[in-house]
């Protein structure tokens, strides 16, 4: 299943923490990390307040309250970007608005240079009576292109896009249109570039939308993305439902007046187009069988319907765009076509009838999953590659559980399974399993470095697994007669705080935190973000996030899961050390005491560290005699941020003494702190 995606990241507030105390550092560490780069505008902002906000709820908008909203943005976007600081050649395009009870905005842009947008550009405003409180950015870079003149044609730019398509196995491509010039500021310095858009058909059928960026000035290609995100009715897999249909004279069809006029199309097995919008005389469709051609479009229309009524009711989101206005459903994709996927182009779903054509992908959880596709293109644009493609793919499996949780439908119960009902392996197996995402034979259940290189499917393991932590804890546990056995990356228990509020803290963060490029410590941030703001900073919910994100070993616990002293130890120094860019290295000290003997073969050595360029990080461990241990050299690793658990042999070194971690910034125009680091003796 898939989507159909692009960009985003950053921060600010003008105050740090100003006291520190382990059992909430880490925690806060993900407020303070958030709105570390604030806007600047006069006076200091106090520390995250830790009582909840009231009104710090997402209110539900009409559509004609949000146009209402995005023009008010519009009229005073010029002074925004001024007071943003943005240069004299950029401009911001208002994208999104949404709002808090207590009246916070908080408005999405993208942005422009000299006419041209910028990919990677975008940024979400947080504003409380015209001031700004908050700002995010999907990145730390300023906007200054070398040039705006290419020295490369935009056919060189074509040619090399359609290779990289061949090489991907796509039939026929071939760019959809000419290359437009635009500033690629995803990582990186941003420059100069040329995106184009190649179709065709990829290797398994699946309408081709391929991005591609290239250097303007080189030639080379710096980012790809896939713009097509796979992912009464007698309907095949929830029984006998209702459906919004529209009648005209003795004839109906299947548009559903109430939901934005979402109508449902047969493509007969066809490829492209729109089809054509399944009528009838008696308004029955469907009989539960696949040879029935109205039954998949039954399931189809049905999950819309779910769907729309999840994001409106438990969200405030009319429809996917938030302007009231529905997609539209294709069945009967091809022939044999084992997927289903989003498509931000055509604006629809489109559902393929499985192996054998008997097991349409038409199930609640898919349809959910592949409209939630188009409500993160519309929000948050995660980028469908790297760590962003994972979160992309997550939210949708999140959101489509969610969905499906929200249906009650005796006939597909709500789970912790996604495409449990299609059968897409042929062994009545799911296609994921959020508690032990692994158990599908090709996920991850926990992050390490380098996840962004696999899959999307595949690295969207962790953010499952976190959700499902977060909601129902770890351990065994049964769910509408479903026994799951959910592990923890650090082996540490985690408590759960329901499906509803965790549901509520991933749309905050996705609406009002996330941008293109964010990544999983940026989304242990924004959610941590979210969690404070929803439940405040000492409550349960927001330890429950920072203990679910150190169940999948993305940052640590608060009081690094406060260890018994009799079997092992946890040395923690939580206090701010600034790394100067391409300077010095800096270092920062743990004294370790009332240990005895020799420090263990398998010290666990966590390190928090907020950077714009993680790859010009080289870290080390300096021992009490002054023996080193490199934990992470320096090199290319385009991301921001380290939060990782290095394990160190240091069986030689006595336990007792001053342990350092030395950090050194190696490489220009980036820059960042020593967040926290500790020492964990098993």
């Amino acid at each position: 299943m898939s989507s159909s995606t692009p960009h985003r990241r950053t921060s600010h507030t003008t105050s740090r923490r100003a006291t520190h105390r382990r059992a909430a550092a880490v925690a806060l560490a993900g407020v303070a990390a958030l709105i570390a780069t604030a806007v600047q505008s006069g006076t200091a902002t106090a520390a995250p307040d830790p009582s909840p906000a009231k009104g710090n709820e997402l209110v539900k908008l009409s559509p004609a309250q949000r146009a209402e909203l995005i023009r008010d943005a519009n009229a005073t976007k010029a002074k925004t970007a001024d007071e943003l600081g943005l240069g004299a050649k950029e401009k911001l395009v208002v994208r999104d608005v949404a709002k808090d009870r207590d009246g916070t905005l908080h408005t999405r842009y993208e942005r422009t240079y000299d006419g041209l947008p910028v990919l990677g550009g975008d940024l979400v405003v947080t504003s409380d009576a015209g001031k700004t409180e908050q700002v995010v950015k999907a990145t730390a870079k300023a906007i200054k292109p070398a040039s705006v003149t290419p020295k490369i044609s935009a056919a060189k730019a074509e040619s090399q896009a359609v290779s990289a398509a061949k090489a991907a196995g796509a039939e026929q491509p071939d760019a959809d249109r000419a290359p437009r010039k635009v500033i690629w500021a995803g990582n990186g310095t941003p420059v100069l570039a040329y995106e184009t858009v190649v179709g065709g058909l990829q290797e398994d059928g699946t309408p081709n939308e391929l991005h591609v960026v290239t250097d303007a000035a080189t030639g080379a290609k710096l980012y790809e993305y896939q713009a097509i995100e796979n992912g009464t009715g007698n309907t095949m897999y929830s029984g006998t439902v209702t459906l919004g249909t529209a009648q005209s004279g003795s004839s109906y069809t299947l548009t559903d007046t109430t939901r934005g006029n979402h109508k449902t199309y047969n493509l007969n097995r066809g490829t492209s187009g729109t089809g054509t919008l399944f009528s009838g005389s008696d308004d029955v469709w469907g009989n539960g069988s696949a040879s029935n051609g109205e039954t998949a479009a039954a399931d189809a229309h049905y999950g819309a319907a779910l769907t729309w009524d999840y994001y409106k009711n438990v969200h405030g989101r009319s429809g996917i765009r938030g302007d009231g206005v529905g997609a539209y459903s294709r069945v009967h994709y091809g022939n044999n076509y084992v997927n289903a996927f989003w498509s931000d182009s055509c604006f629809c779903m489109t559902y393929g009838d499985g192996s054998g054509n008997t097991n349409p992908l038409t199930s609640i959880d898919v349809a959910g999953h592949e409209m939630t596709h188009g409500v993160t293109s519309n929000t948050a644009g995660l980028n469908y590659s790297g760590e962003s493609g994972g979160l992309n793919e997550a939210t949708s499996d999140i959101f489509g559980t969610s969905v499906e949780f929200y249906a009650n439908n005796s006939s597909d119960v709500g789970d912790y399974l996604i495409g449990e009902e299609i059968d897409i392996n042929g062994d009545g197996t799911p296609l994921r399993y959020m508690d032990k995402p692994s158990k599908d034979g090709a996920s991850y259940d926990n992050w390490f470095s380098g996840i962004g290189n696999s899959d999307v499917h595949y690295s969207s393991g962790p953010a499952n697994h976190f959700f499902y932590l977060l909601s129902e804890g770890s351990g065994t546990k049964t769910i509408n007669g479903v026994t799951y056995n959910s592990p923890t990356s650090d082996g540490l228990p985690v408590t759960g705080i329901g499906r509803a509020k965790a549901e509520k803290i991933w749309f905050r963060a996705l609406t009002t935190k996330f941008t293109s490029t964010t990544n999983y410590a940026g989304a242990r941030t924004g959610t941590l973000a979210a969690a404070g703001e929803l439940y405040g900073t000492s409550s349960a919910e927001y330890t429950a996030v920072a203990n679910a994100w150190a169940g999948i070993n993305v940052g640590s616990r608060p009081g690094g899961g406060d260890p018994d002293p009799g079997d092992g130890g946890t040395f923690e120094n939580d206090t701010d050390v600034n790394i100067p860019d391409y300077g010095s290295a800096v270092t920062s000290s743990i004294t370790v005491t009332g240990r005895s003997g020799r420090a263990p073969s398998n010290l666990q050595v966590g390190v928090d560290i907020v950077h714009s360029w993680r790859g010009d990080l080289r870290i080390d461990l300096v021992a009490p005699d002054g023996s080193t241990y490199r934990l992470k050299s320096s090199g290319y690793d385009p991301a921001e941020d380290v939060h990782e658990t290095y394990t160190v042999n240091a069986s030689s070194e006595t336990a007792n003494g001053t342990w350092k971690l030395r950090v050194q910034d190696q490489g220009p125009a980036d820059t960042g702190y020593i967040d926290a680091w500790r020492l964990t003796f098993p």
